[in-house]
């Protein structure tokens, strides 16, 4: 064989390995080689490696070269089959070795996308369930911030105002007894919560939410600090649903709280109504003519109520009334 026909031929096998970096590179150096095949009588050598090409094409080329290739691919065959009447080819075989390149190139190139898009979406489940992951762990701490506010900062409030009252002697007994019921609930409360955090086995006598017990304790708490209290409604009534008993206990000790933080010297009053669609909770206080600035405040307790009643599909408002501060929340009782 010529030379130069053993080098295009070689040239054109060495071809396929510029495919796997530059398609369009080696689409135009096949095209050159097919050229010059002419020349040495090896069209049909070239034409072959041509075919097999396609399926390279198909695999790596874009969408343009794939359409351009194409063309050109036909455009050869044309040349080959009537470009020398002297000998007579088939080019059905370089047609079908090129459909079976090609498909083949297709399929390789469909599982490849395939392939990326499997990776593209397990590392978004990844991501995704990696802010998952995150947002819980956020949720559960304010979770337990929220329930360390709710719990054990009202104790803390009932321990400091009744620190300030043991200089009394009339009432120092009193104000000792309040302290040590009130340490002794703060570490009941602090248990509670760290079991829950901990999800290890539950104990006993732990918070339910129960109303009746909030507001008797409540009660007690605010008459020990020198406000009447009156009660309307019954906090026991069956009627209440459970999802309104839990919110509006949490009310009740948390404008326990408010109260001996805030409220001026007066009467409180704690109200619960029921109707034919909900159940409301009112809590009157009288407001001080002089802010109490002694005992420390968060902030928090008031959107804390607000969430609770929000989230339960109820209504919540606080803010004075006259010269009493009102918190009022109504949860329907279906």
């Amino acid at each position: 064989m010529d030379p130069l026909a053993t080098s295009l031929s070689i040239a054109s096998t060495a071809v396929f390995a510029f495919y796997l970096w530059w398609p369009l590179v080696a689409t135009a150096v096949l095209g050159a080689i097919f050229a010059l095949s002419f020349a040495v009588g090896t069209d049909s050598s070239v034409l072959f490696a041509s075919a097999l090409a396609a399926g390279m094409v198909l695999r790596l080329g874009s969408i343009t070269l794939v359409l351009a290739y194409g063309g050109g691919f036909l455009v050869a065959v044309g040349l080959v089959a009537y470009g020398d009447t002297d000998v007579r080819v088939n080019v059905g075989i370089y047609l079908l070795v090129a459909a079976i390149a090609g498909a083949i190139g297709f399929a390789l190139r469909v599982a490849s996308a395939r392939g990326r898009k499997l990776e593209s979406d397990l590392a978004d489940a990844a991501e995704h369930a990696a802010e998952q992951e995150r947002q819980a762990v956020l949720a559960e701490r304010r979770w337990i911030a929220g329930e360390l506010h709710d719990s054990i900062a009202h104790h803390l409030t009932v321990v400091s105002l009744h620190v300030q009252m043991l200089d009394d002697p009339t009432v120092s007994s009193e104000s000792q007894e309040a302290i040590r019921v009130a340490a002794r609930k703060a570490m009941a409360d602090l248990r509670f919560v760290i079991e829950l955090a901990d999800d290890g086995p539950r104990s006993t006598g732990m918070p339910t939410g129960d109303l009746d017990s909030a507001v008797q304790e409540a009660r007690a708490e605010i008459e020990s600090a020198g406000h009447p209290v009156v009660s309307e409604g019954d906090p026991r009534d069956e009627r209440i649903p459970r999802v309104a008993e839990i919110a509006f206990a949490r009310i009740v000790r948390e404008s326990a709280t408010n109260i001996l933080k805030h409220a001026g010297p007066g009467t409180v009053t704690m109200s619960i109504r029921i109707d034919d669609d909900a159940v409301e909770l009112a809590i009157l206080s009288p407001i001080p003519t002089t802010p109490r600035r002694d005992l420390p405040s968060s902030g928090t307790g008031l959107n804390r109520m607000a969430e609770r009643v929000l989230g339960a599909s109820g209504e919540f408002s606080a803010g004075p009334e006259g010269d009493e501060w009102r918190v009022y929340a109504r949860l329907p009782l279906s």
